[in-house]
């Protein structure tokens, strides 16, 4: 009888930024390799075969999905990318931006036959534009406070392939906070994947992670207080358990 193949798991991250004339750009992402080196380790012990990329340009990161579909994968295939960001967008190392939709495009049906049936998986770690979320009063004497602005519609509708999850560290507009320790949004996520949360069906388990991040978490030092929303998109059409190994 075939073995069957192991799950995937490709992660990338950059923490150090250099323009194509070679001057320092954006800033140094301390904390962040290693939280995704805990990750990987945590990974592999819930048999997935990892890769892990660091500080690699725009062309290489494209690259690397592109060989994704060269393998032979089992029930999962999981991605976690960790950079600066804008909305819709992460940053290679040259600060050349990559359109998460052209990475998304590179795994899809068409592109990917080996992953048209399995269960694609990302977590993005990145700032998907500058606002600064400041939190919400959950009771008020007063009532609701007064928004200081209309939230900005959202205009562009994220294409995802089939069988795809993608979860991003905070809502569309704002900022992604990491520290020396770690991201609020992946350190949640390791909690997660060793304890016994990690048996639950996926769309339970990044509920979870949304709770631990919005109501566990807040930033310090300068940006004291300020707290981060996670959110997901999905078009799954049963449940999975991807890390319930």
């Amino acid at each position: 009888m075939s073995q069957q193949s192991q799950n995937r798991a490709l992660v990338i991250v950059n923490t150090h930024f250099h323009s194509s004339d070679g001057d320092v750009a954006f800033g140094t992402r301390r904390g962040a390799k290693r939280e995704v080196e805990k990750l990987s380790k945590v990974l592999s012990r819930l048999n997935y075969a990892v890769k892990l990329a660091h500080n690699r340009t725009a062309k290489e990161i494209e690259d690397l999905y592109r060989q994704e579909c060269c393998h032979e994968h089992g029930n999962y295939f999981v991605s976690i990318i960790s950079s600066h960001g804008e909305e819709g967008v992460i940053f290679g190392c040259d600060t050349e931006p990559v359109q998460l939709s052209r990475l998304f495009r590179i795994l899809s049906s068409g592109k990917c036959p080996v992953l048209r049936k399995i269960p694609k998986i990302f977590f993005i770690q990145a700032c998907r534009g500058k606002e600064l979320d400041r939190g919400v009063f959950l009771e008020c004497d007063s009532g609701e406070p007064e928004p200081e602005h209309e939230p900005e519609p959202l205009l562009d509708f994220l294409s995802i392939p089939p069988q795809t999850v993608v979860t991003f560290a905070c809502s569309p507009g704002y900022v992604a906070f990491l520290n020396p320790s770690g991201s609020m949004f992946l350190q949640a996520l390791l909690k997660v994947l060793e304890g016994e949360e990690r048996h639950l069906d996926l769309v339970r388990l990044l509920t979870r992670i949304n709770g631990a991040v919005a109501f566990h978490c807040q930033a310090r030092g300068t940006y004291d207080g300020c707290k981060q929303m996670p959110c997901f998109v999905t078009n799954l059409q049963q449940e999975v358990f991807p890390f319930s190994a």
